[in-house]
């Protein structure tokens, strides 16, 4: 007869335990101590087994009935409920161990291992132990795509929309990792691609005047200050590359047979490789320069010391000393002036973008090549800075920047 509720509450302790039966091998065991015990009784491959349920009055007897009730479901479907039960705890002390921020912490060493510049690595730890701190303590298999998303809402209300967007990637490199690992089965930041609002794109003042642009080259030329922030200025301009890529120039990348620089994968903003061609007045700057960096590696070293780089914002300092306002030009901008310029004056768009180590849009193409369109980039870097030299010549404009 199955037991009842108030049996189940008024069964007391005796001398010795005892047992109450509710039916289909589901009992409470009574202890002498008084502790009341739910257990289930079995047969699995011929052989008696004993399954605890929990105690009473933590396990009411619907819990203990609907604990009995799934463990026969296993049986009938030819699983030992015991040893799933043994299964299921050491999958939960797995995803105990393989939260979001122990994988995360993971992703970052990788990333430090495999050399990955120390800017980017700044970043890294920013977007995933700092902004994704909330996700950190769960396990990975649990966090959902609406918790995340709610995650990168606050931080693009914030009005930091190309954050949340960068957020979004980073967390989905450590998903990434764990599916390669076999601990997820799948990246919930995958369906947030489009849920975002795109960033506000702020474009990096350039001048594009080509007068004034020769003017901005003459006042560079004719700077009084530290020498290897005026080469840095000077280089910039005729290597059309970033400002860390020209900050952490070392001797050893200078090819000066083939007349080339050759910038490694983990200084570049894509991660790949990068040769520069050196025209002849780049090689001049580089000449003049170098023995200053003898006897170290950095070729544009601090002020400081020789053995750091230029700071971040040497170059900008510079420029504002030379009377460029912040909204007139920075160093990063001269970039932009050469991709106009170049793109206004004819030359092929494809060699342009290639000199600017800007990714292939077409993702089918072949496999990057650090070396594509070489002959015709030689030639562009040299026009490059003839033309340089020719913008010096202009007569002086009123500045003009670029909007």
């Amino acid at each position: 007869m199955p037991l009842s509720s108030l049996a189940v509450q008024n069964a007391k302790a005796r001398e010795s335990f005892y047992l109450l039966t509710d039916g289909n091998g589901l009992h409470l065991l009574v202890n002498p101590n008084g502790s009341r015990l739910w257990r289930l009784r079995y047969r699995f491959g011929g052989k008696q087994n004993m399954l605890s349920l929990g105690s009473f009055p933590e396990i009411s007897l619907a819990d203990a009935r609907a604990k009995r009730d799934d463990a026969r479901k296993l049986l009938a479907n030819g699983i030992d409920p015991s040893r799933q039960r043994k299964l299921d705890k050491i999958a939960a002390a797995s995803a105990a161990k393989n939260t979001f921020g122990a994988i995360a912490l993971e992703h970052l060493k990788n990333l430090e291992e495999s050399g990955t510049a120390a800017a980017t690595m700044k970043k890294g730890r920013w977007y995933l132990l700092d902004l994704a701190s909330p996700l950190a303590e769960l396990p990975i298999t649990e966090i959902t795509s609406a918790e995340i998303l709610s995650l990168l809402k606050k931080i693009e209300k914030s009005g930091r929309r190309e954050t949340a967007r960068k957020v979004r990637g980073s967390i989905g490199s450590v998903f990434r990792l764990a599916i390669t690992t076999l601990r997820a089965t799948n990246d919930p930041t995958f369906p947030l691609r489009r849920a975002l609002l795109k960033p506000n794109v702020q474009h990096r003042p350039a001048v594009i005047d080509e007068a004034q642009l020769g003017a901005l080259m003459v006042a560079i030329d004719e700077y009084d200050g530290w020498p290897t922030i005026r080469a840095a200025l000077q280089l910039i301009a005729l290597t059309m590359t970033r400002p860390g890529e020209i900050r952490f120039m070392r001797r050893s990348e200078i090819v000066w047979p083939k007349g080339m620089w050759r910038i490694p994968a983990e200084r570049m903003k894509m991660r790949r490789p990068h040769d520069v061609s050196l025209s002849g007045q780049a090689l001049a700057v580089l000449r003049d320069i170098w023995p200053l960096s003898e006897g170290n590696e950095l070729v544009l070293p601090s002020i400081r010391s020789p053995l750091k780089a230029l700071s971040e914002n040497a170059m900008n300092v510079a420029l504002r000393r030379m009377g460029y306002t912040k909204d007139e030009v920075c160093a990063h901008g001269f970039r932009s002036s050469a991709s106009t310029i170049l793109n206004e004056r004819g030359y092929d768009s494809d060699v342009v973008e290639a000199a600017l180590a800007h990714q292939d849009e077409d993702r089918i193409r072949a496999t990057y090549n650090r070396a594509k369109y070489w002959p015709q980039r030689v030639k562009l870097m040299q026009d490059w800075a003839d033309l340089l030299d020719e913008f010096r010549r202009l007569p002086r404009k009123n500045y003009v920047s670029a909007p």
